[in-house]
């Protein structure tokens, strides 16, 4: 199961939904490689951590930088916080770490939040329209894993007032790409399995 949420685990809407769906599941691993400065140390990773302790799940901090790819599979419930997609996306295919998660979000649990929202979907085309200046590694193939083509976009009710004409920036992307992407706000996110897009919560 694939979940793309805003901010985590962070709401009980959420945890419920997601907690009828990982019975039998016992460990988690919190990716923190999204957040290429400060890493363990990210302001949400004790947040993050309760929220899958809450789901009575054993928790690592796991880091594609420092870390093996494949050792992610070793693991029930695999979360990615957010930070900067444009880095992300560079470690993933840096440490061959893309078809690990493929398998990971068919067979087991894979979550991503913010950035790894993006990086999870078909493309970082719309983040980029929003914050170009995140690619300071100066990516120039912006395709996302394409782990489902569904496209959401995080943290939206706290960005609409944050990013000039941020809701027209968003409706002029879906008429230029012939998508529709999915507005989540922190608290929220969606549930895909199977390629099937079940709900939004």
């Amino acid at each position: 199961m694939l979940v793309l949420c805003s901010d985590g685990l962070s709401s009980e809407a959420l945890l419920t939904a997601i907690r009828s769906r990982i019975a039998g599941c016992r460990t988690a691993a919190l990716v923190v490689t999204a957040d290429s400065e400060y890493k363990e140390n990210n302001y949400h990773v004790p947040r993050c951590v309760s929220e899958l302790q809450a789901l009575n799940l054993h928790v690592d901090i796991f880091d594609l930088d420092q870390q093996s790819a494949e050792s992610l599979l070793d693991y029930d419930v695999v979360e990615f916080i957010g930070g900067n997609p444009f880095y992300l996306l560079h470690s993933i295919r840096k440490n061959s770490a893309a078809n690990v998660l493929r398998d990971i979000a068919a067979a087991k649990v894979l979550i991503g939040w913010s950035a790894a929202a993006f990086v999870f979907g078909p493309t970082l085309e719309l983040v980029n329209g929003y914050s170009p200046e995140m690619n300071f590694i100066g990516l120039t193939d912006l395709r996302g894993l394409a782990l489902t083509d569904i496209e959401v976009l995080p943290h939206y009710s706290k960005f609409l007032t944050r990013f000039e004409r941020f809701e027209e920036t968003c409706c002029m992307y879906e008429q230029a790409h012939h998508v529709d992407v999915i507005r989540i706000s922190d608290g929220e996110g969606v549930l895909i399995d199977d390629d099937v897009y079940i709900c939004k919560v």
